[in-house]
């Protein structure tokens, strides 16, 4: 896993996790596009989408998707 600057990165359709709480608060996004052309898992915050993200590999989102699914329910 990387964090890295969007400023440095290419301009990259975003999507939100249909796991965010919809309240604006906990969301986060993820840029399916380059996940498919390139392998890598890119993730973000969506009130911070001028900051960082993190680079993940497709085991480090499957495990990412895994744990916003057990702990969606403890809201």
């Amino acid at each position: 896993m990387t964090l890295t600057p969007d400023a440095n990165a290419p301009s990259l359709t975003w999507v939100k996790s249909s796991h965010s709480n919809g309240q604006g608060a906990e969301c986060i996004e993820w840029a399916p596009e380059h996940a498919a052309a390139t392998g890598e898992f890119l993730v973000r915050d969506s009130k911070s989408p001028a900051g960082p993200h993190l680079t993940l590999t497709a085991e480090g989102f499957a495990g990412l998707v895994e744990f916003a699914k057990s702990h969606s329910s403890r809201q």
